[in-house]
């Protein structure tokens, strides 16, 4: 089969687009709204955009003509934090994603435990494996519904102690969750390493001239 993609409203491109990129990453953000409190969202339209200085971009839409709070939040105050969450909090997680009146902070409705950031003025869950203190780089608007992708310089890492080998990450320790389509989250899985292509060159150009 095939579908003409331009025949497709915006909700039926979305769900169609998000049923085959996955899976995602999720970047659970939190902001601080007008009233001072922590407003906490998942996006998994997340990726990093440069190492050096380190950059990492999400993808925030809106709801109807209105950007979503997450957006508006990162335009007033430039300040967030993007969390990494493991499996065990993958239930706050998706429920963090309901939308509630802007002064209404996620992180105290499911009773998530936050500790003040070093560097940004805002507060940021204790208990994930990983927290980013960002602060806003650029903005840019795409497509027909405008969604903004904005990226943000990581200021300071936090790492759950045990998580880094010889400042790699340990991804099985890690356990990070991962968005599907619909309502549906995975974690890790089968993981598979294979040989970097350089090595398996070298040993490819060995046997060649044996």
């Amino acid at each position: 089969m095939f579908i003409d993609a331009g025949s497709l409203s915006a909700e039926k491109s979305y769900r169609l687009i998000t049923g085959l990129v996955v899976p995602r990453p999720i970047a659970w953000v939190g902001t601080r709204n007008a009233a001072g409190k922590m407003n906490l969202a998942p996006f998994s339209a997340f990726t990093f955009v440069s190492p050096k200085p380190p950059l990492l971009g999400i993808s925030v839409g809106r709801k109807g003509s209105v950007y979503k709070d997450t957006a508006e939040n990162v335009l007033i105050n430039r300040d967030y934090v993007i969390h990494i969450a493991d499996g065990p909090m993958t239930e706050a997680l998706h429920l963090s994603s309901e939308e509630l009146p802007a002064d209404v902070s996620e992180a105290e409705m499911l009773g998530l435990e936050t500790v003040p950031c070093d560097l940004v003025d805002m507060p940021r869950l204790a208990d994930v494996p990983v927290a980013m203190e960002c602060r806003l780089h650029q903005t840019l608007e795409f497509g027909d519904t405008k969604s903004r992708f904005i990226v943000g310089e990581v200021l300071r890492f936090h790492i759950r102690d045990g998580l880094l080998r010889d400042g790699k990450v340990d991804t099985l320790e890690l356990d990070p969750v991962c968005r599907l389509g619909g309502p549906n989250y995975a974690t890790l899985g089968r993981v598979v390493t294979m040989p970097s292509v350089r090595q398996t060159q070298k040993t490819t150009d060995k046997e060649q001239v044996t």
